[in-house]
Parts: structure tokens; sequence; C-alpha cells
């Protein structure tokens, strides 16, 4: 049982990685401060996979913390 959290974390792991990779930054850094963010307007994403991609985001890291926190109690619960 151990073995498969330990599976599906790996696998969390390396979805998570790739999906937040594949976001948009939310700034231009210091270029954009200097210009005034005026290559924002030209230089758009679609909307709508950006919040896509937030909300897998969201539910992987969920996922991963809840299987994380079960490989624990597993460990936790075989010691004794």
């Amino acid at each position: 049982m151990v073995l498969a959290a330990k599976i599906v974390l790996v696998v969390l792991c390396a979805l998570l990685v790739l999906v937040i990779l594949l976001q948009s930054g939310r700034s231009a850094g210091l270029s954009g401060v200097i210009a005034g963010g005026s290559n924002q307007i030209s230089n758009r994403r679609s909307k709508g996979m950006d919040s896509f991609l937030g909300k897998v985001t969201v539910v992987i890291a969920i996922l991963f913390f809840l299987i994380s926190m079960a490989i624990a109690v597993l460990y936790h619960y075989h010691k004794m």
C-alpha cells in the first residue's frame, strides 16, 4: 500500500511541475515596470487556458498534500 502511494506521489509531483511550467508568468519583471506594461496588450495568452491550468494546479497540489499525509500516517502506524 505504501509503495502504491509512493508511485502516485511521484506521478503527481511530475504532473505538478509540468502544469506549473506550462503556465504563463504573472509579471514581466523589471522590463514591465520600466515599459509600463505596454507589451502585455500585444503579448496575451488565452485567459481560458491560464484559468484552467490554475485550477488543475490547485487540484494536483491538494492531492499531492493528501497523499503525502497518507504516507506519513501509514509509516507512523507501520512502526507501532
